[in-house]
């Protein structure tokens, strides 16, 4: 495991890595049973050596030495994690906030177990200053749009030591389609300077749920996550008005025909009728119709007939465009 990180998260210190798929000797690893968290305080003491795991032909041998000059401060089962671990697919998370002071500097590693026991060589190791972040946000609200949705938050007036914050804070913006906080990697590229952000990466006719933290700069330490704020875009886009609408008499009935819509999610066509020009049309298709023809077989002799169409689309809202152009049709 070579990409343990860590960022200050409100008053603690947020680690994440990836649990590995092959061993020392490239052979495919089963299952990590279990990963164990290593922490070391920075205080000037000269600094120990980690230990190297002993390795033998089909894997590494023997219990868990643990890592000298660090104390093990989480052991994490990987199948039944427990708060503060989080295990999703390959990908943990630990929020360490065990005895931890403002102000001081930690370094962790993290060692991975496999179902016997058999430990992996210590990870990478993440030096971290513990700094006073920001509280988290105090509100955020989401407003959904057309494959959209607009959000918006305050800035937090404090950091957690009680200290005023800065006025130039950053933000990360998260994004999941679970309820509870969003985890994972940041909507946002880079950090947004303002309290606001458009996610234009959103599907209609999904709920998202985000959440939103503060950051002293780029790569400065992390508030905790807002309040959840969840909302579910929805296409209210009509499709294109009908165009072409010709009636005809055709015996005793008057036929109707349109050039189709190009819209890619129309579902289909509605026909209204009425007996005065301009006004009153009713509808003949309660149910889109697919097609673009229709004929109007309850009609009577002697009777002027006026017809428009519009287009529906296939959203839950059934967008329906502007009438088309009216018509009539006057029956002998």
């Amino acid at each position: 495991m070579q990409d343990l990180q860590g960022t200050v998260e409100g008053d603690a210190i947020r680690l994440s890595w990836t649990l590995p798929k092959i061993r020392l000797d490239r052979s495919a690893l089963k299952e990590v049973n279990r990963t164990e968290v290593y922490r070391r305080l920075e205080n000037g003491a000269p600094e120990e050596p980690v230990r190297p795991a002993v390795l033998v032909f089909g894997g590494l041998f023997g219990p868990a030495p643990g890592v000298p000059g660090f104390e093990r401060v989480a052991n994490i089962t990987v199948a039944e994690p427990t708060a503060p671990a989080q295990v999703r697919g390959n990908q943990v998370t630990y929020r360490d906030s065990q005895d931890l002071k403002v102000g001081q500097k930690y370094t962790y590693v993290v060692v991975a177990l496999d179902e016997k026991g058999r430990p992996s060589p210590p990870s990478n190791r993440v030096v971290v200053s513990l700094a006073a972040a920001p509280i988290a946000p105090p509100r955020l609200a989401a407003q959904p749009g057309d494959a959209q949705v607009r959000l918006a938050w305050d800035a937090p007036p404090t950091l957690v030591d009680g200290s005023p914050a800065p006025e130039d804070l950053v933000y990360d913006v998260f994004r999941g389609t679970s309820p509870g906080v969003p985890a994972g990697r940041p909507l946002n590229p880079e950090p947004v300077a303002a309290r606001q952000f458009v996610d234009l990466t959103a599907q209609n006719d999904v709920t998202y749920y985000y959440a939103v933290r503060a950051r002293l700069g780029a790569g400065g330490a992390e508030s905790p996550p807002s309040e959840v704020a969840s909302a579910t875009p929805e296409d209210s886009t009509p499709p294109a008005q009908p165009r072409g609408l010709v009636a005809v008499l055709a015996g005793p009935s008057v036929r109707l025909a349109w050039q189709a819509v190009p819209d890619a999610d129309v579902a289909g066509y509605r026909v209204y009728r009425s007996t005065t020009a301009g006004r009153g049309h009713t509808p003949l298709t309660p149910v889109p119709q697919i097609g673009t023809t229709y004929v109007d077989t309850d009609v009577r002799p002697g009777q002027t007939y006026f017809y428009v169409v519009t287009a529906v689309d296939r959203s839950k809202r059934a967008n329906e465009s502007v009438p088309s152009a009216e018509v009539s049709a006057s029956v002998p």
